[in-house]
């Protein structure tokens, strides 16, 4: 479950963060898989998805899924989901910093709801895989770990929010500035 969080909570935001205001990609292909409602749909659906038991079970008994499909599945969906939320000077962003703000809010409901589900089973949901304890414990980073991450990119994007609100402001009253004084100008004053 710590693998699972760092790969889709931590490292794919931080990629992102990584990602030089330099990188822009033209592709269809790129746009759609950052669009940010099939971002978030499809990073919720993998969040939930790979917790249920009958797909974590098969998954589990291949480890070569593990390796080779499901971590870097982990590291693509996430850096998807956050390339429009986190601030990279605002390039190549489709949604306000209010939105960014929202969506990751949104996305604690399904993060915090899965590791809650998996704490409270009263039985083990993996035939066994794992005693209920471990089960419980790995519910419980998910659920609580999931919330303490999420807040700090919320943090970080409400940060980002007023720094681009500051920003607007100060367009707005350079151009208030700029028509007074045109306006003095004009009536010689």
């Amino acid at each position: 479950m710590v693998q699972h969080i760092t790969l889709m909570m931590v490292s794919g935001p931080l990629l992102v963060l990584a990602t030089p205001s330099t990188f822009h990609p033209k592709g269809h292909f790129f746009a759609a898989l950052t669009h940010p409602v099939l971002s978030w749909l499809v990073y919720a659906g993998v969040m939930i998805g790979v917790h249920l038991p009958l797909l974590h079970e098969f998954m589990v008994n291949r480890p070569w899924i593990h390796t080779y499909l499901e971590i870097p599945v982990y590291l693509i969906v996430s850096y998807c989901f956050y390339f429009n939320l986190l601030d990279r000077n605002l390039v190549n962003r489709r949604i306000t910093p209010a939105m960014a703000v929202i969506s990751l809010f949104l996305m604690m409901v399904p993060e915090t709801l899965t590791g809650f589900f998996i704490y409270t089973a009263p039985n083990s949901l993996y035939n066994n895989m794992f005693t209920l304890n471990d089960q419980r414990r790995g519910g419980s980073i998910m659920w609580s770990g999931g919330m303490v991450i999420d807040a700090i990119w919320i943090a970080l994007a409400v940060h980002h929010w007023f720094k681009a609100e500051v920003r607007k402001s100060t367009l707005i009253d350079a151009e208030v500035n700029a028509e007074d004084n045109a306006e003095r100008l004009l009536h010689g004053l």
